[in-house]
């Protein structure tokens, strides 16, 4: 436990935290003094001659009164530690969370790493301050007891030394046995979460269609999930830890009624035993105590195994010595990519070239491969076979930091912070003047935007972007990407959701950028977009199945002319009401 702690806080507080837990355990060890120093005071105010007790009483008052000041002490070091220990931690996973590529960030992760630093930082934060000193007070301060029961009466010290294994042992296994349904109950509460969230963002979807108190089959069977995990928990962990509270009061049973024979016997003066019972009454308390933490500190090592997990995830291996992109050409040789060693090759052998000043465009049905395309460009992942080079350069000999200023993504899934258009448009360049944004924005077609806007470029736009429309916020989005003035620009499916105006926007820009000397791809499906390309290259399967111009590719009569024609023909669909 305390090296998964030292682990997760770094180097950085290792040393304070050492320290606080060290602190800790010399006030749980000056208790089990206190505790040993009662039987001669008790012995001896007991005993015919009560002014021998006096001498023990002041050695008792001076050991108390450094207990005093060391518990305080003790409480002041761990909040303090404490709360550098959670800022500490939230930097660490924040730091490790840039590093990682963002193909790590699936939408699995989302509710697992808000109740990673939420919760699981909160318990591991309790640590040091209210885990920690119960369980050296269960621990030390009884080995202390029992080093005093041997000093006063070796036999109730050999007796009460017989029975520390046993509760040691009850105590892990009620422990282990809620840390092993805690983590059920962990996952069923991820899982809760992010259907609390699916749900939440539906809502527009569900209550279009009347479906708002019917969408929630999902919610509510995660729900039932996470309330059964919880419901097992305490039906496997309230029986351990019944077990050991039984074990504790046994020990006591044992020690007390071993007292009573010696003492009955004559073996043992009864000043003497009333002295033992009572150390033999406070050896047990903090046992009894603890069994109330083993639970919470088993729950809390499960914590920090999540946050390992998350401190030990391995980021992409980056260059000893980056080299720059000797151009923006764009080029996959032979690329095999699977998202997972055992799935599927979603990419299987792909070879495309895209020159700088030309609108490439990446067209295929569903699970082809397009967007893995992308992302293998920008680094989200590592290929398994092949390379993709940039400029002539592998993308894994550029660096992160390098190929991120030559290589700009517009996603199809938008996402805007709770600030102003500008704000967020200059989340590409901090230091953009308004010129630099009006100039994005005309290439963008957000200039229109801006200019219906009561409030212009310092609209706020909603957590989201929610108080935009869909089209408006692909805008923004693509002015963002614009505003990087990156030689490479990918628009990933941009215009799949928007309406016409919007898509002929999107297309615009597109052609422009290209024009301005830029290599732009495009996962598109509309033919407008596709018929705006130079070149075509259509995926099936994970596989090139055809490339070239779009007229050339048309003219073929090919799977990309089968394409277009079926995208054609969904065009004139419409929704009819059925014959009388």
């Amino acid at each position: 436990m305390i090296r998964a702690f030292l682990h997760a806080v770094g180097p950085d507080q290792a040393g304070p935290l050492r320290a606080s837990l060290a602190l800790t355990t010399l006030v749980s060890a000056v208790q089990g003094v206190l505790f040993a120093l009662l039987v001669p005071v008790l012995t001896a105010l007991l005993s015919p001659d009560p002014q021998a007790a006096r001498p023990w009483l002041g050695v008792l008052l001076g050991a108390a009164a450094g207990y005093a000041v060391l518990r305080a002490t003790s409480l002041f070091v761990n909040f303090r530690v404490g709360g550098a220990v959670s800022r500490g931690l939230h930097h660490r996973i924040g730091d490790q969370l840039v590093r990682l590529p963002l193909g790590w960030f699936t939408r699995a992760r989302v509710g697992e790493l808000n109740r990673i630093t939420t919760d699981a930082v909160s318990r591991a934060t309790n640590l040091p301050v209210h885990l920690y000193p119960p369980l050296a007070d269960a621990v030390v301060t009884p080995v202390v007891a029992v080093a005093a029961l041997a000093l006063w009466d070796w036999r109730l010290g050999l007796a009460a030394a017989a029975c520390l294994p046993l509760l040691w042992v009850v105590f892990r296994r009620a422990g282990d046995a809620a840390g092993r349904y805690d983590g059920a109950r962990d996952a069923a509460a991820d899982e809760a979460a992010d259907r609390v969230l699916e749900f939440a963002q539906a809502q527009p979807v569900l209550r279009a269609f009347g479906r708002a108190e019917q969408g929630t089959a999902r919610l509510d069977a995660a729900l039932a999930a996470e309330h059964g995990a919880f419901r097992t928990l305490l039906a496997r962990a309230v029986p351990a830890l019944l077990g050991y509270s039984f074990a504790v009061r046994f020990t006591f049973a044992v020690l007390l009624a071993g007292t009573v024979y010696l003492a009955a016997g004559g073996d043992l003066a009864a000043p003497r035993a009333v002295a033992l019972l009572v150390l033999v009454a406070r050896f047990t308390h903090p046992l009894a105590a603890a069994g109330e933490q083993s639970a919470a500190l088993r729950m809390a090592v499960n914590q920090l195994q999540r946050i390992n997990a998350v401190l030990d995830a391995r980021p992409l291996p980056e260059p000893a010595t980056p080299v720059p992109p000797r151009g923006a050409d764009v080029e996959f040789d032979g690329v095999v990519f699977s998202y997972s060693p055992e799935g599927p090759r979603v990419l299987d052998g792909v070879d495309l070239r895209a020159e700088p000043g030309t609108l490439t465009a990446l067209v295929g049905p569903s699970g082809s491969g397009k967007t893995t395309a992308a992302r293998l460009l920008a680094r989200f992942h590592d290929v398994d076979a092949g390379s993709v080079r940039v400029g002539g350069v592998d993308v894994r000999e550029i660096g992160s930091d390098e190929l991120s200023r030559h290589v700009a993504v517009v996603f199809q899934d938008v996402y805007l912070f709770d600030a102003s258009i500008a704000e967020n448009v200059r989340v590409a360049d901090p230091d953009a003047t308004r010129a630099d944004l009006d100039r994005v924005a005309a290439l963008a077609g957000l200039d229109t935007v801006v200019a219906e806007l009561p409030e212009g470029w310092d609209t706020r736009v909603g957590e989201g972007g929610a108080a935009l429309s869909g089209g408006q916020r692909q805008r923004v989005s693509i002015a963002r990407a614009l505003l990087k003035d990156a030689p490479i620009v990918v628009l990933d499916e941009a215009s799949a959701a928007l309406d016409a105006e919007n898509e002929a926007v999107v297309t615009a820009a597109a052609v422009a950028l290209a024009a301005e000397g830029r290599t732009v791809l495009v996962i598109a499906h509309r033919p407008a977009t596709v018929a705006a390309a130079d070149q075509v290259v259509f995926l099936d399967g994970g596989k090139v199945a055809e490339a070239g111009p779009p007229g050339e590719l048309l003219a073929r009569g090919g799977r990309h002319a089968d394409f277009v024609r079926t995208r054609e023909r969904a065009r004139g669909w419409r929704l009819t009401s059925a014959a009388p």
